[in-house]
């Protein structure tokens, strides 16, 4: 294969991108508007042709522009690309900025950062000053840094009328973006430079190991195309396994590449340009090869159809890796880069048949929303309804996120910053890590905290358990760990310390900091109590599975007790000078399964972790209210009753078709809330089976504003009155309301009926005489039309005794027989 590089290509066929035809659009729309969007396929040319053209529009002259890119290696080429194009090197007019990174000068006027530093410019400079525009690339994506930047960004906007704001992907919420940057909008629509491509499904056989069929496909694409290949696979893991067999398989006449954001940047460089020698490639990615980067030489693409998504459980607190089927607008985007830059083949790893959701769930909907809370409270924001959002962050989750900034002491019960909140601003990581830095100098162990938060939050080194062996290794040669060393520096810089070999002996105590509720203690050898309630396990074999206490560092949520990854030991000595309050003695009570009652006795300790015990003899009213809602809670399963869920059920219907007016009285939400709405019902009740008595249904509606109230039966009545005079129930339980009724009921409704100011019709289910249904439909016209016919034919003679008229629309509705009409 010849070794052309992507930039030789780039400048042949510069004039011919798509894009090129859409600027003079672009630059109009964003004169006369403060915000447009742009939908261009994959191919273009949008993100290193667009930021270029807007340099020299009128409102941009004399400023810079930002350029959000969704990953370091996407930002990296971008700027490099749009050098070259220049004719210049990267820090010049096109500089770069990301944490720990910044290639910038007083000549930069297009800096492309990632998202997360936006944020940070935000908070630093609310006005933005100096910046006439930010432009996000690839918002699909729509990651947590993106929804949020895009929500600072348009509160800015409020008094920065001239800030301009350009939205572009492949694929957009047109609607939803619509509704947050204002009705008129402009969209421009702009073709791909796609190549034609060829999609050819090879699902797995049964009881096939999935190594074994990638690796068949694989060695498929090498014999009947020709060009490199590009596997799309959901994790690490899977990448290594595939790739050891592969190169047990292959011929040295083809070279083997990863590509995925644990590597070192001069090697994810590598995997992107074709084979020095001439060689064909197969390059063994995750989703960071899905957008915004074009690798070089690729024809072909073997999309494995998963994807590996980290979900937040505000239950437990802890994020589990879930592996999900792709959704369809990533297989989309997967399957254009075979056809980047010639004509390519895209086999897909499972059958034509195989439906998939249409787009990936926003990241602000499963995503630990501490963070986000952190930064609201930064922006001066308490209600988060104040700002503007594509999609507005999921109640439960940020009340969870910001009672954990609350026990942390970041943010006061009305979340503002307190006073060590605004300490924990001036490091640029993860509001836990912050708390970790910002009282590290309690322990004497600043230098220590700064290469232990170097190592947690970055991308080397994952397979390192024992935290303080590879905190050792990194402080006795940072030589061979450079950017855990520039990480490192950067924070000590900030707190001032050298970054000195430092004591290992505090490291349990830093990550009690930054982790309470992750204090652990050993119950059997390998299995831990959680502070937090929850189980964690280790390895029987490993040197931490009999540690009295520890603390773990990284653990995932996984159902049965989370595996905890690495972990430090903690003293008990050491958990008392950080939380004083475990010295003090509590009356605890929780429900007992095994004995059907409430348990009682005197603690001593930290949340779940025990360190001393004694009867307890009284159970006071707030210890019975507060172990009922704790167990509860734990069980995840309220049992509300039919009308408690109809009444949910209708409930959530108006919330979804008119808005956050109307509560969310989810599963979730509801749990997380059990104190606030429930606890005031729970005076006297000493049992779960009384609890399951109380009547819901009335609760839920003390709780519902009477403005909302008044009209919620004129919305979505719990009854319906049909032709004949009966007052059916409609049954709310699922996502489309049904209403079951026995056919002769409905002669003469021309029409389905509608709810919720006509925007929904609901599901009927006609019933036979003996309530068995012969047709469900959402629309009743067309039946009466099509339908009708065959059941009267079928029906009439099985139930002679009801009426099956020619003409069901003029013929009076009943809900008796013949006989008795």
């Amino acid at each position: 294969m010849p070794n052309t590089t992507r930039n030789d290509a780039d400048e042949s066929a510069a004039m011919t991108l798509p894009i090129e035809a859409r600027l003079e659009a672009i630059r109009e729309a964003l004169h006369g508007h403060s915000s447009a969007m742009l939908v261009a396929e994959p191919g273009a040319g949008k993100t290193t042709r667009v930021p270029l053209a807007l340099l020299d529009a009128e409102w941009c002259r004399g400023q810079r522009l930002l350029l959000l890119e969704p990953r370091r290696v996407a930002a990296r080429l971008a700027a490099a690309r749009m050098a070259e194009t220049l004719s210049e090197p990267v820090g010049q007019t096109v500089g770069v900025r990301m944490r720990g990174e910044s290639r910038v000068s007083e000549r930069t006027r297009l800096e492309v950062v990632t998202q997360g530093v936006l944020t940070r410019m935000l908070q630093e400079d609310p006005l933005l000053e100096g910046i006439a525009g930010i432009i996000f690339d690839e918002f699909h994506e729509r990651s947590l840094d993106a929804d949020l930047g895009l929500a600072l960004a348009l509160d800015a906007q409020t008094v920065r009328d001239d800030l301009r704001l350009l939205v572009m992907s492949a694929t957009l919420d047109v609607e939803a973006l619509t509704a947050a940057l204002g009705a008129g909008t402009p969209v421009i629509d702009c073709p791909g430079r796609q190549h034609p491509v060829v999609t050819r499904y090879r699902p797995p056989g049964a009881r096939l190991e999935a190594e074994r069929h990638q690796a068949a496909v694989v060695e498929e694409a090498l014999a009947s195309e020709g060009g490199d290949i590009l596997v799309i696979l959901p994790g690490v893991g899977e990448i290594r396994r595939l790739g050891r067999r592969l190169a047990e398989r292959l011929s040295s006449s083809v070279v083997i590449h990863e590509l995925h954001g644990r590597m070192p940047l001069a090697a994810q460089r590598q995997a992107l340009m074709p084979d020095a020698e001439g060689r064909r490639r197969v390059v063994l990615a995750t989703a960071i090869a899905e957008s915004s980067v074009t690798v070089d030489g690729v024809r072909q693409v073997i999309d494995a159809g998963r994807e590996r998504l980290p979900v937040h459980q505000v239950r437990t607190g802890l994020t589990r890796l879930e592996t999900r089927r792709v959704n369809r607008a990533s297989a989309d985007q997967r399957r254009g880069r075979a056809g980047r830059q010639a004509p390519g083949v895209c086999y897909r790893l499972w059958s034509e048949e195989q439906p998939l959701a249409a787009d990936r769930e926003p990241e602000i909907r499963q995503s630990d929303l501490m963070p986000l809370a952190f930064e609201l409270a930064r922006w001066g924001i308490t209600d988060p309804a104040a700002l503007t959002w594509v999609t507005p962050p999921a109640p439960a989750a940020l009340a969870a996120g910001r009672a954990g900034l609350v026990r942390l002491g970041v943010l006061d019960d009305a979340h503002r910053l307190t006073r060590f909140g605004n300490g924990c601003t001036r490091w640029p990581v993860h509001p836990r890590m912050a708390v970790m830095l910002e009282r590290a100098g309690q322990l004497e162990a600043s230098a220590l905290a700064c290469g232990l938060v170097a190592l947690l939050e970055g991308s080397d080194g994952d397979d390192e358990r024992d935290l303080a062996e590879a905190l050792q290794r990194r402080f006795a040669s940072p030589g061979d760990h450079r950017r855990w060393r520039r990480d490192a520096e950067r924070l000590a810089t900030i707190a001032r310390v050298r970054l000195e070999t430092p004591d290992m002996a505090a490291l349990g105590e830093l990550l009690a900091l930054a982790w309470p509720e992750r204090i652990a203690q050993c119950i059997e050898p390998g299995r831990f109590r959680l502070a937090s309630g929850g189980r964690a396990r280790l390895p029987e074999t490993h040197p931490l599975a009999h540690a009295p206490l520890l603390v773990a560092a990284e653990l995932d949520g996984e159902r049965g007790g989370g595996r905890i990854f690495r972990a430090a030991k903690l003293s008990v000595a050491g958990l008392e000078s950080l939380y004083p309050e475990a010295r003090q003695w509590r009356d605890h009570l929780e429900w007992s399964d095994a004995r059907g009652e409430l348990v009682g006795e005197r603690r001593r300790g930290l949340g779940a972790v025990v360190l001393e015990r004694g009867p307890l003899h009284d159970k006071p009213p707030e210890a019975v209210r507060r172990a009922l809602l704790e167990a509860l809670a734990r069980r995840g399963d309220l049992s509300f009753g039919d009308e408690a869920e109809q009444l949910r059920g209708r409930v959530a219907l108006l919330r979804r078709h008119l808005g956050d007016a109307w509560p969310d009285w989810s599963d979730e939400t509801l749990l997380a809330t059990l104190d606030t709405w429930l606890g005031p019902y729970l005076d006297g009740i000493k049992r779960l089976d009384e609890v399951a008595r109380l009547p819901f249904e009335r609760i839920l509606l003390d709780r519902l504003d009477w403005s909302l109230r008044v009209r919620l039966d004129e919305l979505a009545p719990s009854r319906l009155e049909v032709p004949s005079g009966s007052r059916i129930r409609l049954d709310y339980r699922g996502e489309t309301p049904v209403l079951a009724v026995k056919l002769q009921e409905v002669f003469g409704w021309q029409q389905t009926p509608r709810l919720v100011e006509g925007r929904v019709a609901p599901r009927l289910h006609l019933l036979s005489p003996a309530r068995r249904p012969l047709q469900v439909t959402e629309d009743l016209a067309s039946f009466w039309a099509n339908g009708y016919p065959e059941v009267r034919k079928e029906m009439r003679g099985r139930y002679p005794k009801h009426p099956w008229p020619e003409d069901p629309l003029t013929s009076p509705a009943t809900a008796r027989t013949k006989r008795r009409g």
